[in-house]
Formats: C-alpha cells, sequence, structure tokens
C-alpha cells in the first residue's frame, strides 16, 4: 500500500486501561495522540468491561477515537507504541498471553485499506469478534464499512450479539 505523505487519513483506534485510574489514563492517551499523531475528531463514550482472553480482578475502560493523520500505517504503530511505553506500559502480549495494563492504543481501521505485514493488520483482524471493541466504533462510525467483511460496524456488532 503506497500511501502520499501529504494525504490526511482517517484512522480509527481502540483504547483500553484497567489498571489505575483509567478514566484519567483514556483522557491522557487521547490528549497525546492529539499531539503526536493528529487531530482527534470525535472520542467514543468510555465502556466499562470485563477482561478477554485473561484472568483478572480489574474490569477494563474502553473507547475508540477516530483521528486525521498524515502518517502511514508503521509509523502510526511506532508513536501509538512509544505513547503506550510514555505512559508506562512494559509490554506487550506475548504469544496471546494478555495481562493487566496501564493502556493499550489498537489500530483498528486506516481509511478503507487492507495492510498486513509481520508487525501489523489492518483492519485489526479481531476488531469482528470483540464487543469492546465494536460498541464504541459503532458510536461514532455505525456505517462505516468493514473493507474486508464489508458489512458495517453497526451490522458487525448486531451479529456478534
Amino acid at each position: 500500500m503506497l500511501l502520499d505523505k501529504d494525504i490526511q487519513h482517517d484512522v480509527f483506534l481502540g483504547l483500553g486501561s484497567n489498571m489505575g485510574d483509567r478514566g484519567e489514563n483514556l483522557n491522557h492517551a487521547i490528549n497525546r495522540i492529539e499531539e503526536r499523531i493528529g487531530e482527534v475528531v470525535t472520542t467514543s463514550a468510555f465502556y466499562v468491561t470485563e477482561p478477554v482472553g485473561f484472568e483478572s480482578e480489574n474490569r477494563f475502560l474502553n473507547a475508540v477515537c477516530e483521528v486525521k493523520t498524515r502518517l502511514r500505517p508503521m509509523e502510526l504503530l511506532q508513536r501509538t507504541q512509544e505513547i503506550e511505553t510514555e505512559m508506562g506500559r512494559t509490554t506487550k502480549s506475548e504469544n496471546k498471553v494478555y495481562a493487566d495494563r496501564i493502556i493499550d492504543i489498537d489500530l483498528l481501521l486506516f481509511d478503507d485499506k487492507v495492510y498486513a505485514n509481520e508487525k501489523l493488520i489492518l483492519p485489526h483482524p479481531h476488531l469482528h469478534e470483540r464487543a469492546f471493541v465494536l460498541l464504541p466504533l459503532a458510536e461514532i462510525a455505525g456505517d462505516y464499512i468493514h473493507p474486508v467483511l464489508h458489512k458495517t460496524i453497526n451490522q458487525l456488532k448486531t451479529e456478534l450479539g
């Protein structure tokens, strides 16, 4: 996928936190996204959710934000990982083993593009399987069409139940 550096891209980022002041963590991440990635156009409400993929006593606070950026996919991934590290996240999941985290920023959608390499797959490969992503995403982009599944976010949310 060749992208012109001067083109503004429409991206959706998933945010999650289940440690410390979760709301403050999400707000801090959104502020850093605005400073380092691009204009945050809209942000969903914050949703309280149960952990998925691991056991924890700590519930998550999740949200999705829409961002206008000139960054390319790998630059975007690098910046989100830098923000996570600066906010105190020390490890990413390894071999699908998840753990509590101060902040998690996932790249969900990048324009209507499909992109894949060894470090990044867009759209996010599990987006359509996770209510903690679909609920906030549907709130701000319900009519957005998934570029692989060719269904709206609202349709995917309904199918998930």
